[in-house]
């Protein structure tokens, strides 16, 4: 019996890990490569670890600097010691075709093609979000998932942050907000660089050319490599698709929503027009879903509206309201009534690595592993994953046509069952972005 079979029928098997969290599959591990090797990547791949005995065998990035750093590191990390193999290239990684799970934490504009060639490979996959920086990308990451019968859960971790869920299951729920009559969504964090140096050659470090990939070729400048590609439109979706895809997968969820009918977003670089960053410094999105509407509110510049809650969701009914953020949530209720507050749950006497480990998120670490939990229970019993691929698609998809309306000036309709905006030829053109040759841009009727 090999391996996937073996995880397959041996959902019965399954012991409890410590803290109660993650899968031990017995005498059993899962081979694991990283694809995308920087601060995120690493952060998610230690989380596995805490939580399952695997084996990560295969890490690839486009940095030589970054991979051999975090080759090192990881095998500190994992019970056998032993040095992943290095790749600078996903696909010759993934040519091998020995792994069993595949996390994918790469710049946004990355995420499309591997995730199709890892599930190709015969590996299930953890990609971060947004899964896509254009919406036909979307779509071919779910045909190829459900065509290869692989399980693929996104880094939407807030559907398993411990009081998010708590909120959904004693508040939301029980009915204790009423009816829901509209949801405010916010990010007030300083998300785009104010800088403006010059470009220059790119380190000799840097494979360039590969880090660039399908996305336009832009000179080489400091801010874009580690981590600031997020300010380039380029590369991603702007704040809406790194800080509001969060809150409006939450939402989705806590509310069972599914697709908005009609987008709308106004704003545009109304602040800061002296950096070299050209992703929106000030937004509003109108996202109705028919019996109310979710509205995203982002500036980078100023104070936010409740100092306690500048990234977060206020769900407003006719019985209470309901913030929510990453770090705590506060029920108020209208009326009779208790309120409800809750902070953020911190493991670091179960996890003692947490405390030490450089750059990472304390109050998202038990996040992420709750959702790796899912993710490999999903991967034993080959049921859907709380952040499903294709709840994944439909909260990035919402984000990205917010940023198509605010570019064409004018409201969107969408149709959830032809995947299409209604009587609007030029916004259907741009669901689909160009790719830089020689890459090809996936389709859904091919993946």
């Amino acid at each position: 019996m090999n391996r996937r079979n073996f995880l397959q029928v041996s959902a019965g098997l399954i012991l409890s890990a410590k803290a109660g969290y993650g899968a031990e599959f017995v005498d059993q591990k899962l081979r694991v490569g990283l694809i995308g090797s920087g601060w995120y990547g690493k952060l998610d791949l230690y989380r596995l670890i805490q939580v399952a005995p695997v084996e990560v065998v295969s890490l690839c990035d486009v940095d030589r600097q970054m991979l051999a750093e975090a080759a090192e590191l990881v095998a500190e990390r994992q019970a056998s010691k032993k040095k992943p193999r290095t790749y600078s290239d996903y696909r010759a990684m993934l040519k091998e075709r020995d792994l069993d799970v595949v996390l994918i934490d790469t710049p946004d504009h990355w995420h499309a093609l591997p995730m199709i060639a890892a599930v190709e490979a015969g590996a299930d996959v953890y990609v971060q979000k947004p899964i896509s920086v254009d919406v036909v990308e979307g779509e071919a990451m779910i045909v190829a998932a459900r065509k290869h019968k692989r399980v693929v859960q996104v880094g939407t971790q807030r559907r398993s942050t411990p009081h998010i869920v708590e909120a959904r299951n004693t508040i939301v729920r029980e009915g204790k907000l009423g009816t829901v009559g509209l949801v405010e969504i916010c990010c007030y964090h300083p998300m785009r660089t104010r800088e403006n140096p010059p470009d220059t050659t790119p380190p000799e470090y840097l494979d360039y050319e590969m880090w660039t990939g399908p996305a336009p070729m832009r000179p080489y400048n400091k801010l874009v490599h580690p981590g600031g590609w997020r300010a380039f439109k380029e590369y991603g979706n702007g704040v809406i698709g790194d800080m509001g895809i969060h809150m409006l997968d939450m939402v989705r969820w806590l509310l069972d929503l599914g697709w908005p009918k009609r987008i709308d977003s106004s704003g545009g670089i109304l602040i800061d027009k002296g950096s070299k960053s050209n992703i929106p410094d000030t937004q509003t999105a109108t996202l109705d879903f028919g019996n109310f509407s979710v509205v995203w509110q982002f500036r980078s510049w100023g104070p936010p509206v409740d100092p306690k809650y500048p990234w977060s969701a206020t769900i407003y009914g006719d019985k209470g309201t309901l913030k929510v953020s990453v770090y705590s949530f506060d029920y108020t209720p209208l009326g009779e009534g208790q309120p409800v507050h809750r902070d953020v749950t911190f493991e670091l006497e179960q996890y003692p690595e947490d405390k030490t480990e450089k750059s990472i998120e304390r109050h998202v670490a038990p996040a992420i592993r709750y959702h790796m939990q899912d993710f490999l229970r999903a991967s034993v019993t080959r049921g859907r994953p709380v952040a499903d691929i294709e709840e994944g698609h439909i909260s990035t998809a919402s984000c990205i046509m917010a940023n198509l309306s605010l570019q064409l000036g004018r409201s969107l309709t969408w149709d959830a069952q032809k995947q299409m905006v209604l009587d609007d030829a030029e916004a259907n053109q741009l669901l689909r972005r160009p790719y830089r040759q020689p890459w090809i841009h996936p389709e859904p009727e091919l993946a």
